[in-house]
């Protein structure tokens, strides 16, 4: 929640570019913005953001260490990639269906401005959203791309988790280099690009699914993956990806960092 406070701009950015079938760049849609809805609106939606994060992010990092803790137990020695890989999936599969009635409200929030005005859903907070999406478009709404959410996070987590527990290993025994802030962040901006990169096409295809009105079946997310190809070129499943880096490398260094330092402290003062 902390990391999401920090870099929440960048979400508004990247959403208002991955829902537009037009070509555009950060600077046109930052001025836009600008011109068109004030300096605050960088932050619209961060409501929903935050919950996003007390719910996803709490899930499938508190799934991730309990799993770790479990291995070291039960085990001896360090998990190998492929165990890790298998433990982020299943971390983030889970927080993500936890969170995807927060992702949902997030996409609408944050991609609200760019409708014209009679169009627009006028959230005032997450809860709100969460009231009228129920109420207007049925409570499974709510869970709108879930699938496509729950294997976005499948891809994120075991390029993210599972990524950065190798890399600081590999950095700490191969250079020698010992626990501290400057190795988490080496470890963490490694995973950042790679979770970036690997994530974006399933990104692009749950915002544009989360984002769609009407009560009716949404298209799944092979179909809506497909559809983009078809219309936009391949490299639009990759639409918005600086503005995602610059998101997810900032968010990932700031979670970890901080993640470590609350869990040295609970090490130290709660056990």
């Amino acid at each position: 929640m902390a990391a999401t406070c920090v870099v929440h701009p960048m979400d508004v950015i990247k959403n208002r570019i991955q829902v537009q079938q037009e070509r555009t760049s950060i600077g046109k849609v930052i001025g836009s913005i600008y011109r068109n809805e004030g300096i605050l609106k960088f932050y619209s939606g961060l409501s929903a953001g935050l919950l996003r994060q007390a719910t996803y992010t709490t899930v499938r990092l508190g799934i991730y260490n309990q799993l770790q803790e479990y291995w070291t137990e039960r085990y001896t020695g360090k998990p190998r990639f492929g165990v890790l890989a298998l433990m982020a999936a299943t971390a983030g599969a889970a927080g993500a269906f936890v969170g995807t009635p927060a992702e949902v409200a997030l996409v609408r929030m944050t991609a609200d401005g760019r409708l014209p005005k009679d169009q627009r859903r006028n959230y005032k907070n997450v809860f709100n959203a969460f009231t009228r999406i129920a109420k207007e478009e049925g409570i499974t709404t709510l869970w709108r791309g879930s699938v496509a959410t729950m294997g976005r996070a499948v891809v994120v987590n075991v390029s993210q988790l599972a990524t950065y527990s190798e890399t600081k290993f590999l950095i700490a025994t191969k250079l020698h280099i010992p626990e501290s802030v400057g190795l988490h962040f080496c470890a963490s901006m490694l995973s950042g690009f790679l979770t970036t990169f690997n994530s974006m096409p399933f990104d692009v295809a749950k915002t544009r699914i989360q984002n769609l009105k009407g009560v009716g079946k949404p298209p799944g997310i092979i179909k809506m993956l497909l559809s983009i190809s078809k219309t936009e070129g391949i490299t639009a499943l990759w639409k918005g990806f600086w503005p995602t880096y610059c998101r997810v490398g900032p968010h990932t260094v700031l979670t970890f960092i901080i993640n470590e330092q609350i869990t040295n402290l609970y090490r130290r003062y709660a056990t």
